[in-house]
């Protein structure tokens, strides 16, 4: 366990070599989770403002970094490199021929523009992976337009699934896909790692969010079934959703399991009534069970239905604020929210119990690290990838 312990001291990713010269938060999110890890994440800036998190968002009133960059730049060298300069893009191949990993989110054929393509990368460095995150893949009709995740969120068919039933369609009010992506694509490198063999990993919002749609294409393809909007509903499982109590808070509640709805009815003085008595007489009286329930959570105040519910072995919580997060004893347990370089932050992802990733520093100054890295190049003996024409 010591020797594990001394081998990866900052995860089980240590010695593996990542370039990431993505951008925003889908790639560098992939970079930034191999990282966590341990692996050594040289992130690879244009020199004119570097990623663009570095300017997106809320700032640090401690020293006007954005908090976007401190998130998705944390555990990352941080490099600068013009790849439309000669001398840099040398320096690009070279550091990329001592790499195991690439990270990009260019547009399809931009690598290849650049004279980086990735059969040429392969063939010099037989081990090199690359991942590629766009919009809609490396192929197929879609694979020009630009990679926005408001375009997969409209054309995965969540939003359309999502709003009330007497609404429009909504987008998520955070960087929901591509924080998914970000999760695929790391899980996507680390299987192509893993088989020691160099390739492309082909990784798209688009895909990646249809992904969490589940059985719907073949509901839809089998039984013409389109699901509807319903708010914090779902199609199976009556009552589900978030519901008002009389102290102005908000809880969640969920019936997902029979004898855990049978519990909650009888809790809401519905015990007994044919109209309840299993999933498919729920959902056809939705509108019935609903009132019931947000009549009697009205009734209480928050405490109480949660108390109520925990006595009854039946799944509810508070609907938290961000401030509720923070003053979480449960978290705070965890130490899920870490205080990285003066900022609360999500922590690792995962715990491993011998290799445990580790939290380093957050994201780093532009360029802080180019001659650094360009020095540790200068001393190793690998020749550089050859280049293609440009």
């Amino acid at each position: 366990m010591d020797e594990s312990r001394d081998r990866f001291a900052d995860g089980p990713l240590t010695g593996l070599r990542v370039v990431d010269c993505s951008t925003v938060v889908a790639g560098p999110g992939c970079a930034r989770y191999l990282g966590d890890f341990g692996a050594d994440v040289i992130k690879v800036e244009r020199p004119d403002g570097g990623d663009t998190t570095r300017a997106m968002g809320w700032r640090d009133p401690a020293d006007d970094v954005t908090l976007w960059w401190k998130y998705e730049g944390r555990n990352k060298r941080a490099i600068v490199l013009d790849l439309k300069d000669p001398d840099d893009l040398a320096v690009m191949r070279r550091l990329l021929a001592t790499a195991d990993v690439l990270v990009e989110n260019f547009r399809p054929g931009t690598l290849e523009r650049l004279g980086l393509g990735p059969d040429d990368l392969i063939a010099a460095n037989p081990r090199l992976v690359v991942t590629r995150v766009t919009g809609f893949g490396q192929d197929g009709p879609y694979a020009g337009r630009p990679g926005f995740a408001t375009l997969a969120e409209a054309m995965s068919g969540f939003a359309g699934v999502n709003g009330e039933p007497d609404g429009g369609p909504l987008l998520p009010p955070i960087a929901l896909t591509d924080e998914i992506t970000a999760v695929v694509a790391a899980f996507a490198t680390l299987a192509a790692v893993h088989t020691g063999v160099g390739q492309v990993v082909d990784v798209n919002l688009y895909e990646s969010l249809l992904q969490m749609m589940g059985p719907l294409p073949g509901a839809k393809a089998l039984l013409d079934y389109d699901q509807p909007r319903l708010g914090s509903g779902i199609p199976y499982s009556v009552p589900r959703g978030t519901y008002e109590a009389g102290d102005g808070r908000w809880v969640a509640i969920s019936t997902s399991a029979e004898s855990v709805a049978q519990r909650v009815m009888e809790l809401i003085g519905l015990g007994g009534d044919p109209r309840v008595a299993s999933f498919a007489a729920r959902v056809e009286h939705r509108e019935m069970v609903d009132e019931a329930l947000g009549a009697w959570v009205a009734e209480r105040d928050a405490d109480e239905v949660l108390t109520a519910f925990e006595a009854a072995h039946a799944a509810a919580a508070p609907v938290h604020t961000m401030g509720d997060i923070l003053a979480d004893p449960h978290l705070a347990a965890r130490d899920a929210l870490p205080v990285l370089d003066g900022v609360p932050m999500q922590g690792l992802i995962a715990r491993l119990s011998a290799t445990p990733g580790r939290l380093r520093w957050a994201g780093r100054p532009l360029g802080a690290d180019t001659e650094a890295v360009k020095a540790e190049l200068d001393a190793r003996d690998d020749p550089p990838l050859p280049g293609a024409a440009v």
